[in-house]
């Protein structure tokens, strides 16, 4: 529940069995599975202790999506050169922008994602990828941030 993104098997089996031990969810258990699924499906994990199969997972947004056990590696890989293929300062810039914005009204939301996106306008990934976009020979160059 700690990732940004979160993929699993069509075999995985998802939990929070702690109240059938006698002890609450620690380690953010009850803070980050409510805040991914709502308080009311938390709450109907965490107080029956009832484990979920990867398809209930990907319903209520506990997973982002399912794959066949042997296709999930590949998966991950290629959703993890889709990221890593992108500016690196403004990746780190949206995640802290969704990470702060939760945290605080929808105004102060904003303050802080257009600060991160001024930011970005202060970047050697920002000029080149602009200019790349606006490039009409793209083929000369299939990885703008492989230089910055």
């Amino acid at each position: 529940m700690s990732c940004d993104i979160r993929i699993c098997s069509e075999n995985a089996v998802f939990g929070q069995p702690e109240v059938g031990l006698g002890i609450t969810p620690g380690f953010g258990g009850t803070q980050r599975l409510a805040r991914l699924v709502g308080a009311g499906m938390a709450k109907q994990m965490i107080y029956t202790a009832r484990n979920i199969k990867a398809d209930e997972a990907y319903r209520i947004g506990l997973v982002n999506a399912v794959y066949p056990q042997e296709e999930l590696m590949a998966a991950a890989e290629k959703m993890a050169a889709g990221i890593a293929k992108n500016a690196p300062i403004a990746v780190r810039n949206c995640k802290k922008a969704i990470n702060e914005g939760l945290d605080v009204d929808m105004d102060q939301a904003i303050v802080i994602e257009e600060k991160l996106f001024g930011d970005c306008f202060e970047t050697q990934d920002q000029r080149y990828g602009m200019a790349f976009f606006l490039d009409k020979n793209k083929e000369k160059v299939k990885e703008p941030f492989k230089n910055c």
